[in-house]
């Protein structure tokens, strides 16, 4: 009688159990995949050429921008360490109306994230192998990926492992190429600082290269399926903004040191591949399509688990429908309806272009990462009122920074980012709307404390 009562009692909350099996390194890794060593390349030409040169001067100033905002996550993720991410933390410190509207803007930067992943593996694989159609490619690997994440956790962390140790061989092997190609009347700070040096074009790239940071946060989306989350996830935030930037920053200046006439580029666009043939030929040229496609398969499978995630959290709170958004397959303990309906619309990646989805991709995110900022200051100094000097410099000077310039960011997006994700915005507004009848009843919500879902609770 006890025993089958609790059997029970313990069913609804493996229902909701994530499994914890992620430590830092793995955590690192993730948000590594996320980020995607190689994305360097994406905007290589397009922001070498707008910054006139200085692309590594760029990503100093994006990188030291971010880790204001990875230090917000950090603190916050110490207390609130939930699947849900910025959605979690404003819905715990706004209240549930602020934390939906974060999780849908939120989601219109997650949704496109593996599409555009899988819109370049298409456009990659179908200029190097044209007699095959691009939706091939797109379709095996919008396929791919969405076994790999049904079948768990473990098995994203184990391929994201590979993935990203193919990108850093890559990487290795790209700088002691380039070390033999330096001419030695070639100054090394260039890159970083010269007299032409333009502040105000420094900065319009810094904006763009915002979006290549966003793993730090995808990390805070794994609270539920790391080991010792309070511990673990802090350090796993900074160390991969930290490792990404410092990787960013190297990989773009060896590629100026190696290829410094950035005015030479017949095509911006595809000024990695022509950088690539300088250095090693079409060897060297087929051995980056190869990690860069490695890439593409990583960001898309880390990304996809993580809007699988949020979308799971909100559909445990019963915001989106929770029998499908808010449950996890009691043989794979992953959220088999939240990664679905992320695959069906990654299928759009068939009929999207990708100008258009790079233009609106980072709305949520800003969005999101400027409510995190405040919410660290609201959370620690009034809810808490922590205020001692130490207090006041942690917890409100270092969000206050991270907030004034993610909303400078954000209000440096193009005025089609700005529409697209205004529309999203929009839309979301109006099914809260629906959905509290008017504002008149709170969206329901559960308790997200890791405590509620925890496996090792359940069995104990």
């Amino acid at each position: 009688m006890n025993s089958r009562g609790s059997s029970a009692a313990a069913a609804p909350e493996r229902e909701h159990a994530l499994r914890r099996v992620m430590g830092t390194p793995a955590l690192v890794v993730f948000g590594l995949a996320y980020m995607v060593p190689l994305t360097v390349f994406t905007t290589y030409g397009l922001v070498t050429t707008l910054t006139e040169g200085h692309l590594p001067a760029a990503y100093v100033v994006t990188l030291a921008a971010m880790m204001f905002t990875a230090l917000s996550y950090a603190f916050l993720v110490r207390v609130i360490p939930s699947a849900g991410s910025a959605y979690s933390f404003t819905q715990r410190i706004f209240g549930g109306h602020a934390g939906f509207v974060t999780g849908w803007t939120l989601m219109l930067d997650y949704l496109l994230l593996p599409l555009i992943n899988y819109l370049l593996i298409g456009l990659y694989l179908n200029a190097q192998f044209p007699s095959v159609p691009m939706w091939v490619f797109t379709v095996a690997a919008i396929a791919l990926v969405t076994v790999l994440n049904i079948v768990g956790i473990s098995v994203v962390r184990n391929a994201n492992l590979v993935l990203v140790g193919m990108q850093i061989v890559f990487v290795a092997v790209f700088i002691v190429l380039t070390a033999g190609s330096i001419s030695t009347g070639q100054s090394l700070l260039a890159p970083f600082f010269s007299p032409d040096l333009r502040l105000g074009l420094i900065l319009s790239g810094s904006a763009i290269l915002c979006l290549s940071f966003l793993g730090f946060d995808a990390v805070s989306t794994m609270s539920e399926e790391a080991k010792d989350p309070r511990r673990t996830v802090p350090r796993a935030v900074l160390l991969t903004t930290l490792i990404g930037g410092v990787m960013f920053i190297l990989v773009s200046w060896v590629a100026h040191l190696a290829f410094p006439d950035w005015q030479e580029f017949t095509d911006p666009d595809a000024a990695a591949v022509e950088i690539m043939n300088s250095l090693g030929g079409n060897v060297m040229a087929a051995f980056f399509l190869a990690a860069y496609i490695a890439g593409c398969v990583g960001s898309a499978m880390a990304s996809q688990a993580s809007v699988s995630r949020i979308m799971f959290a909100m559909g445990r709170d019963g915001v989106i429908p929770r029998s499908v958004f808010g449950r996890v397959s009691e043989r794979f303990r992953s959220p088999v309806g939240a990664i679905l309906v992320v695959s069906a619309v990654s299928l759009l990646a068939l009929v999207l272009d990708l100008g258009t989805v790079a233009s609106v991709i980072s709305f949520g995110a800003l969005f999101a990462f400027s409510l995190v900022n405040l919410g660290a200051i609201k959370h620690f100094l009034i809810d808490h009122g922590r205020r001692s000097g130490r207090d006041l410099l942690k917890y409100g000077l270092v969000p206050a920074v991270g907030f004034l310039l993610t909303v400078w960011l954000w209000f440096s997006l193009s005025a089609s980012a700005f529409t697209v994700g205004s529309i999203w915005l929009v839309i979301g507004v109006a099914y809260l709307v629906v959905l509290t009848r008017g504002f008149r009843r709170p969206p329901p919500s559960v308790d997200l404390d890791e405590k509620t879902v925890s496996p090792a609770t359940s069995s104990a």
